[in-house]
């Protein structure tokens, strides 16, 4: 977009004036996606950010598998099933955050770009939403209905807590990382929130629908900025958090060993806590620098709210403490004192979580209030990696142009899952299950080769999507589209690992799957997958034959066997990726040759392979060459049309095909489709078999189960199986009986 005519003395030609700015360069197709097909909107405007939400529809390419007809034709040589490429629509919410003196240029972009015309009503929040209530009804010619600020602040803050993982986190001074991220906890509440604004607002949140507010105080953000601002001549929140971030407070602050000298010792004190804030300034005849100056009122903006949040936390027996509103976003100073602020008054017994997304609760809120009809709390939602803002790197000198970007826009998008997801019923501790096996985050050695084994493949994956889609025009340009993305965010976890929360295997996989789908590649090893699959069923009998031709004990051993011969084809992996473009030939015998034996736990499975009933869950959606649940149903139905045992067991449903919910090559039990939680309930399952690199060993390696559990897989990488103290292709076969 061009930029449009601006005013004299707006804030980017320097000067300052009390009106509207309307000189900015947008970038549509990054910030203001989709906005034809914007269904719902809502907005929260502060004293100086406006949040802007809205819901859109999103046509995107999905792959189908169908059964061939059959009629006349000779099976033997079919592919066990058709593809075919459909187009379909699913929902997404949008969360975009500029500053107020761009109001008006958005306001003109958004009533220029919008082409859905439903909207009649648009949800508002915050004190600009009665400032600018005139401005956005003429500007977009909507209504503007307010709703109550802590009621937005308070939906919002649960459906983040509930939606996205890794959405809270600890920080603690001097960690490597810093960042100490939350899981998904089933049982959020009750927590306090506090907002931290223009003013602080302090809420006890008991269920999703009962909270009270319960104190404020007007010294919050605004105090910062207003205050701030006359000490420093700055105009930008962003500039005042650099010079607090360059400035040391106590040349300004005066601290307990100023006052008592060395006999601070004998009061139980540490001779480095703050006395008097500013009692320097009072006290000397000298001007102070104005990095001092912003770092000593930061401290002192940031220990009065933790105090007074600690203690509404002690009044009210809470141990969690949420802080949001933009005041925090993401700044260490900031984080710092109130955590240091909140240890110290509750003697640790309190803990300070800040949020990821932390600006957002209220434009969320609102939207939900306005949505209320489509109740989007039945359904789960996932943050979309593709376009998604993450936290800001804790150094100001780190991606300089993002942070500055930052102060301007910023953004966050959630998609609509196609069903709920819960936890597994038989995790042992759902509170403190971690899926992931490797905080890359936490582990620098294997940050760095992890970022350069995804970089180094990228340009094979970005060759198999063009090549997925012969027909395609622009399949090229896409797939170099995508490369390219791609490529931008690992550049970004190279600087900013926390980006995404905790940074592991899985996220790297899941955010390389967004960004496939983001340019129509839904399902790149899909021919893959249909050649390997139809040449698995022409195996099928004889390999049944051969195991039925063996000893009971002999047929266990072949049978994991082959189950682990499976698993080594990965075109994920790099060295089995390898082997399978240059090696056509390789097959289910050649897998098996491939496996580096080691010794079985005596009679660990002998009793299990003898029960009856199976739920077998596959994917929901593609996942590099792993089968999906689509896939999965189509190929039984043509083993069951050739083996009478596996058509019983259909029939008497004695064999469940079910979906997890999941589309990734690794598996999070806390986010599991709600029906194969449902099943397993009712079932009463007493064995879980997790099988592959990605579910057992990426994830899931140290899960604890209330049942016993066999973890199996076949190690496919050389770096990871000499980290794990083997070979590659050696296996891990790991069963385990839950403790009593």
């Amino acid at each position: 977009m061009a930029e449009r005519g601006g005013r004299g003395g707006g804030r980017n030609s320097g000067g300052v004036s009390g009106s509207l700015d309307k000189s900015i360069t947008l970038p549509p197709d990054e910030i203001f996606r989709n906005l034809e097909n914007a269904k719902r909107f809502a907005i929260d405007i502060g004293g100086s950010l406006a949040k802007l939400a809205y819901y859109s529809t999103v046509q995107h390419k999905v792959a189908r598998v169908r059964s061939f007809d059959q009629s006349g034709k000779d099976v033997e040589h079919e592919s066990p099933y058709e593809i075919t490429v459909q187009e379909e629509i699913t929902a997404r919410l949008h969360f975009i955050k500029f500053e107020n003196a761009y109001i008006e240029t958005c306001l003109d972009f958004i009533k220029d770009h919008l082409v859905n015309t439903e909207t009649k009503v648009i949800k508002a929040t915050g004190g600009g939403a009665y400032k600018f209530k005139d401005l956005i009804e003429k500007k977009l010619g909507l209504k503007l209905d307010k709703e109550d600020v802590m009621t937005c602040l308070i939906k919002g803050c649960n459906f983040v807590l509930k939606n996205i993982p890794h959405e809270a986190f600890a920080y603690m001074k001097d960690a490597d990382p810093e960042f100490r991220f939350q899981m998904n906890h089933p049982h959020i509440f009750p927590y306090l929130l506090v907002n931290i604004g223009s003013g602080v607002s302090i809420v006890k949140v008991e269920t999703e629908d009962k909270f009270e507010w319960i104190g404020g105080s007007s010294i919050g953000g605004g105090t910062f900025w207003g205050l701030g601002t006359l000490l420093t001549q700055t105009k930008k929140f962003d500039e005042l958090l650099q010079l607090a971030s360059k400035g040391r407070h106590t040349n300004v602050d005066m601290l307990v060993k100023d006052v008592y000298g060395g006999a601070y010792q004998t009061l139980g004190l540490s001779g480095n806590l703050i006395a008097s804030s500013f009692g320097k300034s009072a006290t000397a005849d000298k001007e102070f620098s104005k990095e001092d100056m912003a770092k000593s009122l930061l401290h002192m903006i940031s220990n009065d709210i933790g105090q007074l949040a600690c203690l509404y936390a002690k009044l009210h027996n809470l141990n969690k403490i949420y802080f949001g509103g933009f005041f925090i976003r993401g700044h260490p100073v900031t984080m710092r004192t109130i955590t240091y602020s909140i240890n110290f008054f509750s003697k640790g017994e309190v803990q300070a979580l800040f949020l990821r997304h932390e600006g957002y609760l209220g434009a969320i809120g609102a939207f939900l209030k306005g949505a209320e009809q489509d109740n989007p709390n039945q359904y789960s939602w996932g943050e979309n990696y593709a376009g998604s803002s993450g936290l800001m790197s804790t150094s100001p000198d780190i991606c300089p142009m993002q942070r500055e970007r930052s102060g301007t826009f910023d953004m966050l998008e959630m998609d609509r899952l196609e069903r709920p997801l819960v936890n597994l019923p038989l995790l042992k501790d759902p509170s403190t299950y971690i899926p992931d096996t490797v905080d890359l985050t936490d582990d620098a050695m294997a940050r760095k080769y992890w970022l350069s084994c995804f970089e180094e493949a990228l340009d094979g994956v970005a060759k198999r999507a063009a090549a997925s889609q012969p027909e395609s025009v622009d399949a090229a340009e896409r797939a170099e589209k995508f490369r390219q993305k791609y490529w931008d965010k690992l550049q970004t976890l190279r600087q900013q690992p926390f980006a995404y929360g905790t940074l592991t295997v899985r996220s790297l996989l899941d955010t390389r799957e967004h960004c496939l789908n983001e340019f129509n590649f839904p399902d790149p090893y899909s021919k893959v997958k249909q050649k390997e699959n139809g040449i698995a069923l022409k195996c099928y009998q004889s390999v049944i034959d051969s195991l039925d031709s063996l000893g009971w004990e002999e047929r266990q051993f072949a049978l994991v066997k082959g189950l682990l011969a499976g698993n080594v084809f990965d075109w994920g992996a790099k060295a089995v990726s390898d082997v399978l473009e240059t090696e056509p030939q390789f097959g289910f015998e050649e897998a098996k040759e491939k496996l580096q034996e080691r010794p079985w736990l005596e009679d660990s499975y002998n009793e299990w392979l003898a029960r009856l009933k199976v739920i077998l869950a596959c994917n929901s959606g593609p996942a590099l060459n792993d089968v999906t649940y689509s896939e999965s149903l189509l190929v039984t139905e043509r083993i069951a049309a050739m083996d009478p045992v596996i058509r019983d067991a259909l029939k008497e449903e004695k064999l469940l095909l079910v979906q997890t919910g999941s589309s990734s090559p690794c598996l999070d039990l806390s986010r599991l489709d709600k029906g194969l939680a449902n099943l397993v309930r009712e079932r009463k399952t007493d064995l879980v078999i997790i099988e592959g690199m990605g579910r057992a060993i990426h994830t899931n390696y140290y899960a604890a189960l209330k049942c016993e559990s066999l973890k199996l897989a076949v190690i496919k990488n050389s770096w990871l199986a000499d980290r794990l103290g083997g070979k590659i292709f050696s296996v891990i076969f790991k069963y385990e009986v839950p403790l009593k």
